[in-house]
Formats: structure tokens, sequence, C-alpha cells
């Protein structure tokens, strides 16, 4: 009786180890796809640097595939996999059709954004960051700073993450300011790498009143930044730019009022931990103010008190006292502004 508890307590402790081992996976590597360079001090930079941050705080290889374009990118994705890759992060709303079909191809996880409903255990996570609560913050600097009382908007297209921010911009500057316009425009429906039409249409929100600028977009916030940097206001002054995601201070010309600075570190190491607990794909992935990975950029631009102040809102919302709801769709951001046509 006694040799056959014995046996019977060691096939246990053998199906326990056993089941432990086949859910903890060891991941080697992971890869990032980026549709630009990772040194636009935005979208692709960000996506980049937090996944070697991730990489380096987990002991993963990451392997980085940069400027790809928006187009088919099935082959690098198959390529990427096929070299053993434990996890591929599509970093562009473009890519979201194309990774999970060659992730289910060839049983490779991956990462998309801009898709919070696709979320498959196993195979693939969203991480649909929105950086609404820096923007919010962001707006209501922007009413603060306001000399015509006229801001405005640009954005490269309207992916969710783009209209989150939008729409708590406004809701900032309508917070803080309520007589405050707010004026709006798009590039064109995926215009991220479009400087030339940045700065075309930056200039006509200038032209229209605005003096400070709210811009979104990828290699098209370059073009922006050259619009605030070359036309001056209505009232002859300078326009001043609120970028979002990096952090364009070393190639400021004293245009540069804040950014909405995002850190994608925490989520990417997230994911990684997800995947070594086979937690992946039961949750969609974000950034906050309450951790760092969201905040707001502060230059020699803003005075301190309106800096104090900024930071007194930035604690309530932390808090809890100020409830900032993000809106994914393009039809509320619409709602909260004038557009520009």
């Amino acid at each position: 009786m006694k040799m056959k508890t014995i046996s019977t307590l060691l096939a246990s402790v053998t199906f326990a180890l056993f089941t432990t081992m086949a859910h903890s996976q060891d991941i080697k590597s992971i890869a990032i796809l980026t549709p630009e360079q990772g040194t636009d001090f935005g979208w692709n930079q960000q996506g980049v640097d937090g996944a070697k941050a991730a990489g380096k705080a987990t002991g993963v290889e990451v392997v980085t595939a940069e400027n790809l374009g928006y187009g088919d990118v099935r082959p690098t994705l198959r390529e990427l996999a096929e070299d053993g890759n434990a996890l591929l992060i599509a970093h562009a709303s473009g890519y979201n059709t194309a990774a999970p079909e060659i992730g289910a191809e060839l049983g490779v996880k991956v990462a998309i954004v801009d898709s919070p409903n696709s979320l498959k255990k196993d195979a693939v996570a969203d991480y649909t960051a929105s950086g609404h609560e820096g923007a919010y913050l962001a707006g209501r600097l922007a009413a603060k700073m306001s000399r015509s009382g006229t801001v405005g908007i640009v954005v490269s297209g309207e992916p969710p993450s783009w209209n989150s921010q939008s729409a708590a911009f406004a809701e900032g500057v309508k917070a803080e300011k309520p007589s405050t316009v707010i004026r709006y425009a798009v590039i064109g429906p995926a215009a991220y790498s479009d400087a030339a039409g940045g700065k075309r249409v930056t200039e006509s929100l200038i032209a229209s009143g605005a003096d400070i600028i709210f811009g979104q977009g990828n290699g098209s916030s370059f073009g922006m930044l050259q619009a605030v940097e070359t036309t001056k206001a209505v009232d002859g002054g300078k326009v001043l730019f609120i970028d979002v995601i990096g952090d364009k201070s070393t190639i400021d010309k004293g245009y540069l009022l804040s950014s909405v600075l995002w850190n994608l570190t925490p989520v990417y190491t997230a994911m990684i931990e997800d995947i070594k607990a086979d937690k992946f794909g039961s949750r969609n992935y974000n950034i906050s103010l309450q951790d760092d990975s969201v905040s707001l950029l502060k230059t020699k631009q803003i005075p301190d008190d309106v800096w104090t102040s900024v930071m007194e809102i930035r604690d309530q919302i932390i808090k809890g006292d100020i409830k900032i709801t993000p809106k994914f769709d393009a039809e509320s951001v619409h709602a909260l502004v004038s557009q520009l046509k």
C-alpha cells in the first residue's frame, strides 16, 4: 500500500510539472514591424524603443523590421515567423489583416493595434493605446496658452488612437475655456507620412485663426511643425505646436509647446510576461497617467504657474476626481469641433 501511495504521489508531481512546463513558454526572441523608420521621434520610434527596452527587461532578443511602408507585409511577417520569433508586433493598423493571417498560418503569436475586438487566446492581442488622458491635459494647456481663443487639431487620418486623443483634447479645451474655438482638419484617410500635406493643412488652420496646433501624425508631423515655424498667427505672433507620442525637443526651433508622450515599454513587457504565463490574447493593453506610460512634456514655452496648474489637473485625473472616457470613433470627434472644409 505504501509503495502504491508513493507511486501515485510521484505520478501526480510529474503530471503537475509537465503541465506547468507546457503552460510556461520560453521566449528567445520577438520582432516588431514598423511602416516607417524607428527614428521619427514618434509612433515608429516609440514602438522600436519600447520593444527593445521590454526585451532588455525580460531577457528577450528583439528583431526590428523598419520602413516597411503601408502595403502588403505578409512576406516579411512570414520570414520573421519562420526565423523563430515567438511574437510579431505589427506596429501599424494597416497590418491588422495580414498579421493574424500569417500568425494562424505559422502558429506564431501576433500583436496588432486599433482592433480591440480581435483578441484570440494564444494567438492575437491588441494594444489600441489611448493617450486620451494626456491629450485632455494638452487641451487644458492649449486653452490656457492661446491668445486668439482659437486652437487647431491636425490629424493624418482618423484611426481609433488619434480619435480618442482628438476628442479628449477638445474636451480639455472646453473644460478650461468653453468659448475657445476648435478647428479640425484631416490631411487624408491614411496620410501618416505626408509631410507636405501636413504643412499645407496646418497652414490653413493657422489662417483660420489658430495660434496653437495639436498635431497627430507620423512623418506628416514634420510638415506640421514646419508650418508652425514658418507661418505667423493672425495677430502676427508665434504659433505653438503640441506633438504626440515622441519628444522633438532636440530639433525644436522654439515652437514646441508640449507633447503627449507615450511609453510603450510597459505594454510590450506585459505581452512578453503574458506569453510566459500562458495568458497572451486574453486582454487589451493600454497606457495611462497612473504609471507614467502617458505624460505631458514640459518645455520652456510653458510658464511655471501654467505648468503647476496643469499638473494639479493631472493629479485630479489620477485620483479619479476628473474622468475622461475615451471616444474612439470619428463621429464623436466631429461633434466636438468645427471642421475645416
